[in-house]
């Protein structure tokens, strides 16, 4: 697969700009439509709907991704994004940036329809394999990942404690 690499030009500009923010804290929007069952139409910026559906397994349709594989995927490809960025920034070359993961979590709290006594509410364990074919060498390599991993935006939102509120419109 030719990647349509990022412009390292374009990069170091927004890294600068960046640094040179007085306000860098940046609202993120999703809104998000009960259509019919489980299935849900989430609208970002102008794109079109992002659909979210259960497995049958959950009484879903099974067409679409549920929450927590869009968790999944977002995490994926943050840390794509990061890997990607950082190669490009130390000008390594690469051919292959694939990232795979797994999570474990309980589902028996039904969304707080079922069993609710002593459950931890969401993924305990994320593992993160990665499949990089470029030219660092595997010290390098872990490294890189490592470092992804303490600055990407979703990993820290998975690890850190973030206040999530009901607000009245």
């Amino acid at each position: 697969m030719a990647y349509k690499k990022i412009d390292l030009d374009g990069l170091k500009e927004l890294q600068a700009k960046s640094k040179n923010t007085t306000n860098p804290i940046k609202t993120v929007k999703c809104r998000t439509v009960a259509v019919e069952k489980y299935r849900h139409e989430n609208y970002i910026r102008d794109l079109s709907a992002h659909i979210i559906d259960e497995p049958h397994v959950l009484l879903g349709d099974d067409t679409a991704p549920n929450p927590s594989e869009a968790v999944l995927a977002a995490l994926g490809s943050c840390i794509a994004v990061g890997i990607q960025a950082n190669l490009v920034h130390k000008g390594v070359d690469f051919s292959k940036i694939e990232v795979i993961l797994e999570g474990d979590i309980d589902i028996s709290s039904v969304w707080g329809t079922g069993e609710l006594t002593d459950k931890t509410i969401g993924f305990t364990h994320i593992r993160v394999f990665v499949d990089l074919q470029s030219d660092l060498n595997e010290k390098q390599r872990d490294e890189l990942i490592e470092h992804v991993l303490n600055y990407s935006p979703v990993t820290g939102t998975l690890r850190n404690p973030v206040e999530v509120k009901y607000v009245k419109k």
